[in-house]
């Protein structure tokens, strides 16, 4: 049975009271401010004063779970946490300061930075006074198989000197982002997972150029989703993470509770799409009859909750195994959210859209920018096809003897 503990069934009471008596009534607020603004890549004074109340509440930082830093939860503790900011994508994660890829680096920082990285990077991330972001993927390969990833780290007397371009670094265009994580190859020649390494860079060192934000269908999503440029880029031996070729071991020690982060999120905007399209049937009546009443609209909603109720139980088992067993014995359980929440929430939203119409695809609702995040989602992170077939090859290893 997923029992979730006292502790975690008091976060949950504290975090719903939050978004009802702030994070809610704060949206039309964020609304105004962002198209006041001269960039949509600014910072709005609102979820300044979320950020700060959610502080003064001791809702914050409460995806890390190291008790030195954070709460210290549980992935199942934590789970329905990230769920409930779900239903505010835009505002609630980073109103508690649990926006990726923030706390994937968080955690990255944590387990492998020296001392010098905590107190320069990872104490201002805690506290919500900077930002950073995570590049890996890059236009020129298939980045999904990340031994393609092709950025040079070549190893000088002075350092590392980084030659190459990445792009989807999310929250490079953030105004407080102030350093990266960058993945690349220290050695060409080596096994294939151990030619790529880790490093830490300031955004602003010499030879780092972020070269434009990419749109997501259309939409210039408040972090940005930067091209950035490294060219002759010296990083001292001091910030590689862990060691050279130890970057594949990374990047999986930070994907496991990264991912559950996300679709616990996806599944927390299935529910707002789902009240909102129960709310919209309710109240609009077409041919004489109010749209609820229809077999059909009934049908999309019994089949939304269903859905649901599967990703999220699907999702919280593969909390727990990662909680009992560590991330690699839970390596399937991970794959398989990953495949099913995301599409699972494209589905229910894209039905609220249908009952919606023609509002449903404009900004009046969240509905359309909602649909836009989570067909984003089921390519980051590893699109769908590479966790399916991990998924495969596992289930065919149990039959060959």
């Amino acid at each position: 049975m997923l029992e979730i503990s006292e502790r975690g069934r008091e976060y949950q009471e504290r975090l719903n009271a939050f978004m009802d008596e702030f994070v809610y009534p704060a949206e039309p607020v964020y609304a105004e401010q962002m198209a006041a603004a001269a960039s949509p890549h600014t910072q709005p004074q609102i979820l300044e004063d979320l950020k700060a109340e959610a502080k003064k509440q001791g809702l914050w930082n409460l995806f890390h779970p190291h008790p030195e830093w954070g709460p210290g939860l549980t992935n199942l503790e934590y789970a329905p946490l990230a769920e409930i900011t779900g239903r505010s994508l835009e505002i609630a994660p980073e109103a508690i300061n649990c926006n990726a890829p923030d706390t994937g680096n968080m955690e990255v920082i944590t387990v492998f930075g020296t001392d010098e990285h905590k107190e320069k990077y990872l104490k201002p991330l805690l506290e919500g006074e900077i930002a950073s972001a995570f590049a890996m993927t890059e236009p020129a390969v298939a980045s999904s198989d990340a031994t393609n990833v092709e950025m040079s780290m070549e190893r000088t007397d002075e350092g590392f000197v980084l030659n190459g371009r990445k792009w989807f670094a999310s929250n490079a265009m953030h105004p407080n982002c102030r350093v990266l994580i960058v993945m690349g190859k220290t050695d060409p020649t080596a096994e294939v997972h151990r030619q790529q390494s880790m490093l830490v860079v300031p955004i602003d060192a010499p030879g780092v150029t972020v070269v434009r934000n990419l749109p997501v269908y259309g939409y210039a999503d408040r972090e940005g989703h930067a091209e950035i440029i490294f060219e002759n880029v010296l990083v001292p031996f001091k910030d590689i993470l862990k060691g050279e070729g130890e970057g594949f071991a990374i990047s999986q020690a930070r994907l496991g509770p990264g991912r559950i982060h996300h679709c616990m999120r996806a599944i927390g905007a299935a529910e707002r799409a789902l009240e909102l399209m129960v709310r919209r049937a309710d109240s609009r009546v077409t041919f004489g009859e109010k749209l609820s009443n229809r077999a059909n609209i009934q049908d999309w909603i019994a089949e939304s909750r269903i859905e649901i109720d599967q990703a999220r139980l699907l999702t919280l088992h593969a909390a727990d195994m990662m909680d009992k067993y560590g991330n690699k014995v839970a390596k399937n359980e991970i794959a398989e959210i990953k495949v099913v929440a995301p599409t699972m929430a494209l589905k229910v939203i894209d039905r609220a859209v249908q009952i919606h119409g023609g509002g449903g695809v404009t900004e009046d609702f969240p509905l359309a920018r909602m649909w836009a995040h989570m067909r984003t989602l089921r390519l980051a992170d590893g699109p769908d096809e590479v966790h399916k077939r991990s998924i495969a090859r596992n289930e065919i290893k149990k039959y060959r003897g």
